[in-house]
């Protein structure tokens, strides 16, 4: 479990206990209970198994395929995968690929919806770059509407394993995967993906 589900959990539950000390109302106490247990479900954590093979790229995040495309970029032809993640996910990110991330730069912005394309020019978020003898790949961790904070775990010059934890986005949020244009794709639009053991593409 990401620590901060300890802060919000076990302190919600304190708030509870002291509301029944004080106040015995079943209601309320029935109330910061609930959510006491959901801050302690929503930041789970658990453990994922990367799959093995030559040039795999997995998915950063647990979600929703919302985007698979080829696109245009001035260093050329790039394929982007954007995930969707709603509050329902497990919001912990992990590396697609093993590889020294090379840089990793935050960026603060607005808070639009997540699926909104323009999300990804001016929402806050945290870009990483991730490079090995095989190819450079980009991660782009993005905040939504309701996300306010972007933790991540990791910094520039570290060597990162395929499936590591990186961070963490707090609730609704998205994530992007730049990929070289060469990239097999492994999944489609709207396919649902779990962060360290879906494979998106094989790189060549």
């Amino acid at each position: 479990m990401v620590k901060d589900g300890y802060f919000y959990g076990l302190g919600l539950l304190a708030v509870a206990l002291a509301e029944w000390m004080t106040m015995h109302s079943r209601g309320l106490t029935g109330c910061i209970v609930l959510l006491a247990l959901f801050f302690l479900w929503f930041y789970r954590d658990p453990e994922r198994k990367a799959p093995q093979g030559e040039g795999l790229v997995v998915s950063p995040a647990d979600g929703k395929v919302d985007e698979c495309e080829w696109i245009e970029t001035p260093q050329g032809s790039r394929v982007r995968i954007s995930i969707f993640l709603n509050v329902f996910n497990v919001h912990v990110a992990r590396t697609p690929m093993e590889g020294e991330l090379v840089d990793a730069e935050y960026r603060k912005g607005t808070f639009m919806n997540a699926m909104d394309p323009e999300a990804a020019m001016f929402n806050e978020q945290m870009l990483m770059v991730i490079r090995n003898e095989r190819a450079e790949i980009s991660l782009k961790l993005i905040a939504g509407l309701l996300a306010r904070r972007i933790v991540t775990y990791v910094k520039p010059g570290d060597k990162l394993e395929r499936g590591q934890r990186v961070g963490v986005i707090k609730f609704g949020s998205r994530v992007d995967v730049l990929l070289p244009g060469d990239a097999k794709l492994m999944i489609r639009k709207g396919a649902q993906v779990k962060a360290g053991s879906t494979v998106l593409a094989q790189l060549a």
